[in-house]
């Protein structure tokens, strides 16, 4: 068996976010789904558990942080293009996600951030298949 990574992260408001990961292209899965979390599909390896702030709780004895004013962690996502990146920004943008930043070009990869309503920030990304397999040093140096 592969591992497949469940993320957890707090929202104000599970429908609001339901909505908004629903846009990027995720799904639900409803089987784990309920009044305090969702459960965002976004492959067969890659879960967000989108849980009430005091759902969260029960699961830390450390204060849950305000993802608004507070960076906890970045979650990179790949997609399968440039246009792929900026066309999964706009669905975000259209349903209440910012972008905190400018587009990062960096030749063998472009991402740009997305923070969903609640603040939480993820990055989506698109890396040149050769650039993963040589390295980024090796690609740039044959296509400059």
């Amino acid at each position: 068996m592969s591992t497949q990574i469940f993320v957890n992260i707090p929202s104000t408001d599970l429908e609001r976010s339901k909505d908004f990961y629903t846009a990027l292209g995720a799904t639900i899965n409803p089987l784990f789904t309920d009044e305090n979390a969702a459960c965002i599909v976004f492959s067969e390896d890659v879960y967000f558990m989108v849980l009430t702030r005091d759902y969260l709780q029960t699961f830390t004895d450390k204060p849950v942080a305000d993802p608004k004013s507070t960076a906890q962690a970045l979650f990179a996502l790949t997609r399968d293009s440039r246009e792929h990146v900026d066309s999964t920004l706009a669905a975000g943008l259209a349903h209440g996600g910012s972008e905190p930043r400018d587009p990062q070009d960096y030749g063998f990869m472009y991402s740009r951030d997305l923070e969903d309503p609640d603040g939480n920030i993820l990055e989506f990304l698109y890396m040149a298949p050769e650039a993963a397999e040589q390295g980024p040093e090796a690609y740039l140096a044959e296509n400059s």
